[in-house]
C-alpha cells in the first residue's frame, strides 16, 4: 500500500512539472505575440478615436465604445512595459 501511494505521488509531481514546463514555454512564446498585437490594437484604436473626434460622426455612444476598447488596452501597454522593465533588471 506504502509503495502504490509513493508512486500515486511520484506521478502527481512528474505530471505537475510537466504541465508547469508547457505552461512556460507556452508563455514565453506567446507573450511576444500578444503584445506585438495588443500594442497594434491600441495604436489603431487611438488614432480612430482622435480622428473620428474630427467629424460629424462623433457623439457619445462613440466615444464611449472606443474608450470601453482602448482602457483595457492601455492597462496591458502598462503591464507590457513592466513586465520587459523587470526582465531587464
Amino acid at each position: 500500500m506504502l509503495s502504490s501511494i509513493m508512486s500515486a505521488t511520484s506521478a502527481v509531481a512528474t505530471s505537475s512539472m510537466s504541465t508547469t514546463s508547457a505552461i512556460s514555454t507556452f508563455t514565453s512564446i506567446g507573450v511576444a505575440e500578444v503584445s506585438v498585437a495588443s500594442v497594434i490594437c491600441l495604436i489603431v484604436l487611438l488614432s480612430a478615436s482622435e480622428i473620428l473626434s474630427a467629424s460629424k460622426l462623433w457623439n457619445k455612444h462613440l466615444a464611449l465604445s472606443l474608450n470601453m476598447a482602448i482602457l483595457p488596452l492601455v492597462v496591458t501597454f502598462f503591464g507590457i512595459v513592466v513586465f520587459k522593465i523587470s526582465n531587464v533588471l
